[in-house]
């Protein structure tokens, strides 16, 4: 028996004590209804229907009429069948997209209770203890999200997702690719993607990951002062970066990943993807598109908060940089590569100097002094080690070492 049957039933028992103390003459009308909650005509009219159809007169006609508007039963069997057959395991809320795609007429409320109700989909467990939401961003651009889930997003595969970025006023996605395993190089990718798109947000909201932050303490406060090379790039585009301390404070990221890990692993398998390069396009081309159409909404107010772009070139902020000590012969040894430095007209050597490194996420580098490009090198694939070293004769040094050939 559910729920609103059984308050029927205490409501029939509780006025049929409250009537018979009334025909006993040991309560007046009025202190009838008081006792049941209403008043003394609305009483008297419940007497009446109850001398003409019994105690049954009373209960609510609703719950035993049926509506003139409910769906046939072919078409609620229908929909079910059609579910179990091409998509179980679907959530409702996607599986409704796609029926309203293919022309279905009814609610998502009356999608989900045919589905509940035939045992098709189970309802959703308890939320937990109340928790007040963080109101939104006003404008877009204020704070956006970044975050990244680990998932078997292809059958046999598991890849990083990173989505890059979600923004808080709007809930829209600007950048979505997959990747081996996230990192610097995938953050700042992303945030180069939100650039190009939109401008400079002011906030980046992030979880405590190693690229993000350096925390001294597991579990502790992330140290502001010391800052990774994420951290570095932020910083030197002002964009403020807040740190959260709990995956509910990222509620909002944390709610988008799970309607990503329902629907994406699907769609995936019904195209048939099962490379990366095939599920990046399909991220770029289909899936993001429509997911910013159906989850997308107006900021609270008008206006944006990105501001456009006009300085240094991106390529040289959002890498990572390295400071390195140039050695007698103008050259710089950096992770087992020998770097040259070229002649130029404007000094004679670089000896003893301190330059820097950027290594861009294609895998390629440069070298700086100061804000002076001197040199670009493309990306070396690293040798694999031998597995066994054959013996040989060590031949005499001649005192010069390989170096790396410039662009």
């Amino acid at each position: 028996m559910n729920r609103t049957n059984v308050l029927q039933e205490i409501r029939k028992m509780r006025f049929e004590d409250t009537w018979n103390e009334w025909k006993k003459g040991c309560l007046t009308q009025e202190e009838a209804g008081r006792i049941l909650g209403m008043s003394e005509r609305t009483f008297r009219r419940y007497v009446r229907r109850v001398e003409e159809e019994g105690i049954q007169g009373i209960l609510d006609k609703r719950l035993t009429q049926a509506s003139s508007r409910r769906a046939p039963v072919d078409e609620a069997l229908g929909l079910v069948e059609k579910y179990r057959s091409r998509h179980d395991g679907w959530n409702v809320k996607h599986f409704h997209s796609w029926y309203r795609k293919e022309g279905g007429k009814r609610s998502y409320t009356w999608v989900k209770k045919t589905l509940q109700e035939n045992g098709a989909v189970q309802k959703a467990p308890g939320k937990g203890k109340h928790r007040k939401r963080r109101e939104r961003a006003a404008w877009e651009g204020m704070m956006i999200h970044q975050d990244a889930s680990r998932h078997p997003w292809v059958s046999g595969q598991v890849w990083d997702l990173v989505v890059v970025t979600m923004d808080d006023a709007t809930n829209e996605h600007y950048s979505m690719f997959f990747v081996a395993e996230e990192g610097t190089a995938s953050s700042l990718q992303g945030i180069r993607e939100v650039i190009g798109k939109k401008g400079l947000p002011s906030s980046l909201y992030t979880d405590r990951g190693s690229h993000y932050w350096i925390t001294p303490e597991a579990g502790g406060k992330v140290d502001k002062k010391n800052l990774t090379q994420f951290g570095r790039a932020m910083k030197q585009l002002g964009i403020e970066m807040i740190a959260a301390y709990s995956p509910e404070a990222r509620g909002r990221s944390e709610r988008a990943f799970r309607t990503h890990q329902e629907r994406l692993p699907k769609e995936l398998a019904l195209a048939g993807i099962t490379t990366m390069e095939e599920a990046n396009r399909y991220l770029s081309e289909i899936y993001l598109p429509a997911f910013n159409t159906e989850f997308s909404h107006r900021a609270p107010e008008e206006g944006s908060a990105f501001v456009p772009w006009t300085g240094e070139s991106l390529d040289e902020i959002l890498c990572e940089h390295y400071e390195r000590t140039v050695g007698n012969d103008n050259c710089v040894s950096f992770e087992g590569r020998i770097l040259q430095i070229p002649s130029d007209r404007y000094r004679l050597h670089y000896v003893r100097t301190t330059v820097r490194v950027h290594r861009h996420p294609d895998g390629s580098l440069s070298l700086f002094h100061g804000p002076r490009k001197l040199s670009d090198y493309p990306f070396k694939k690293p040798e694999h080690p031998k597995t066994k070293k054959e013996p040989r004769t060590k031949a005499p040094s001649t005192g010069i070492r390989p170096v790396e050939a410039l662009v």
